[in-house]
């Protein structure tokens, strides 16, 4: 990792695209919702805001321009945090398809898978008997059967129609070890430059478990493959999202958090709201001696085109 700063930045992915609202009612959809939350999430301490959008009508998963519109500006003219847009949405879509989001808005970030997976969130539908929508239940059963395809081809339409073409930063999210030399190949191609920004993404089903030895691997892995050349920052899905934070702070990196990734505040107690997870791993990583990095601290350290050159 680049030594150039000891700020750790704190990403907040705030809705994803695995959760659905029977699973919590803090979990936004509206666009409204989206925002606020959002906007409360920069407030507490959030520099990165990571985004997907859904149909504000039932809380779908969408890859809609329009629907990202509805929340987009309002972040923008509410708080300074970078805005980060997703390009997995969902998982039944091309990449072309995918991308439209931010070909349209030109943000300063998005995700970038690094490779293809079985992604699946099927054993959440064993949990629950009584759902808010209809769509929900299938949804999660049937992603047994999803392949989350993100080709070599695919990698280089991104890299061209985000990086080169919108200047573009992403955040190449690694599901196991095979992804950080996915990457490496395509750093080598010269396909994205340093400094490159990782996100260890630990315990979805498809990828790699949600352990500190895990964790350790992929950073030795990392570490190997591009010396100080990157930055990188870690998502531990459920329970282990704060104990893999603070984990990533103490090695070195930066950290996500966002009901996204879960819907937790504690074991086995939901969060209220986005902001309570900013807060509390703000809180842990203070009370450990670390400083927050603020949204201009990050797009230096992650060197962002800023938020000037964005089209929302």
């Amino acid at each position: 990792m680049s030594k150039s700063s000891r700020k750790i930045i704190i990403t907040c992915a705030v809705t994803g695209a695995i959760h659905t609202p029977t699973m919590s009612d803090a979990l936004p959809y509206r666009p409204e919702d989206i925002a606020r939350q959002a906007i409360d999430a920069a407030e507490a301490g959030a520099a990165v805001l990571h985004l997907h959008a859904r149909q504000p009508e039932n809380g779908a998963v969408s890859i809609n321009p329009e629907h990202f519109l509805g929340f987009l500006p309002a972040i923008k003219a509410s708080t300074n945090a970078v805005v980060n847009l997703s390009t997995g949405g969902s998982l039944r879509n091309t990449v072309a398809e995918r991308i439209a989001p931010a070909k349209r808005f030109s943000p300063e970030m998005c995700s970038l898978n690094m490779g293809s997976m079985n992604f699946s969130m099927h054993p959440l539908a064993q949990r629950y008997t009584n759902w808010k929508f209809d769509w929900e239940e299938s949804y999660l059963r049937e992603s047994d059967s999803y392949i989350f395809s993100n080709t070599f081809r695919d990698i280089e339409m991104v890299a061209g129609e985000l990086g080169h073409e919108h200047r573009v930063k992403f955040e190449h999210e690694c599901y196991d070890v095979g992804h950080l030399y996915n990457l490496k190949f395509c750093v080598d191609s010269g396909l994205f430059k340093a400094p490159i920004f990782i996100q260890f993404v630990l315990g979805i089903l498809g990828g790699i478990g949600a352990d500190l030895e895990n964790l350790v691997f992929m950073k030795r892995t990392a570490d190997k493959l591009f010396g100080n050349q990157y930055q990188w920052s870690v998502l531990g899905a459920g329970a282990s999202q704060m104990s893999l934070a603070t984990a990533a702070a103490t090695l070195g990196g930066h950290v996500r958090v966002g009901l996204e990734d879960s819907l937790l505040i504690s074991r086995g107690q939901l969060a209220d709201s986005n902001a309570q997870q900013v807060r509390k791993v703000r809180e842990l990583l203070e009370s450990l001696g670390h400083e927050i990095a603020t949204p201009d601290e990050a797009r230096e350290i992650l060197s962002l085109k800023g938020s000037a050159a964005v089209r929302f």
